[in-house]
């Protein structure tokens, strides 16, 4: 009985970690190269990597992002749930 319970115990633990990382989203950056607000989507070029239509989160404003801006992105459960956009450096005078 003991065992069992340990063994329960641990199986809670292990999921518990896998929600939290879940909830945590992940994040990306490169370079937003399409907008469509109305199909609530982006087609995103991550750094390094190819072209992808991504779903974004209503609670996104698709207003204010700019197509060939670099961002971050935040995914969760593979819809986008924040577009954060880079500032370009000034450089020289």
């Amino acid at each position: 009985m003991k065992r069992i319970a340990v063994i329960l115990t641990a199986v809670v633990f292990v999921l518990s970690i896998a929600v939290v990382a879940a909830a945590a989203g992940t994040t990306q950056t490169g370079t937003i190269k399409s907008v469509d607000a109305k199909a609530g989507t982006i087609v995103f070029m991550p750094d390094g990597g190819r072209e992808t239509t991504l779903n974004v989160d209503k609670s996104v404003d698709l207003g204010k992002v700019k197509p060939g801006s670099k961002a971050t992105i935040t995914m969760e459960n593979d819809v986008v749930t924040s577009i954060k956009a880079k500032r370009r450096e000034i450089v020289g005078c």
